[in-house]
């Protein structure tokens, strides 16, 4: 098996078993992190998850769109430095419609029925990442970019 589907592998198996992920968001040089609970598209070009529009992780995804979230199977054990993984994904952020029968809100929900009230609510909103890489780590310090082709990528300042 080639490194790249190892890696393919270990990041599909983790956005599957994994419910929860941490979510990097920043805003006048401040950076802030916050736990989500998340689904993945089964190409692995999107992710999606909800948050309360009150929120600080929103003001600052309308703020600048460029997300990190981390994704880990570590069980708090001494053995995790060698047996846990970890994905990091990069992109850009976009808040969807929740219109009843909407792709992303059932994506998201198959994972987390649990919060079906919370979706639909107005005070909620549904963001989706388009992913534009991921960072795949094994075995400690083994690592692994897969980037994602055909996700919508706006441009930033520079380019």
């Amino acid at each position: 098996m080639t490194t790249k589907e190892h890696s393919l592998r270990v990041l599909r198996k983790l956005l599957g078993s994994q419910r929860l992920a941490v979510l990097a968001t920043h805003r006048g040089g401040q950076p802030h992190a916050s736990l989500v609970g998340f689904a993945a598209s089964e190409d692995l070009k999107r992710i999606v998850f909800a948050t309360p529009k009150s929120t600080r992780k929103y003001a600052n995804l309308k703020a600048d769109g460029r997300v990190a979230m981390l994704i880990d199977s570590r069980s708090h054990r001494v053995s995790d430095f060698k047996k846990a993984a970890a994905v990091t994904v990069v992109g850009r952020i976009r808040e969807v419609k929740r219109k009843k029968g909407s792709r992303f809100a059932e994506l998201f929900l198959r994972k987390h029925r649990h919060l079906a009230e919370f979706v639909a609510s107005g005070a909620t909103a549904l963001m989706v990442v388009d992913v534009e890489r991921y960072s795949v780590v094994t075995s400690f310090q083994d690592v692994a970019e897969i980037r994602m082709r055909g996700t919508r990528r706006p441009r930033t300042r520079g380019e």
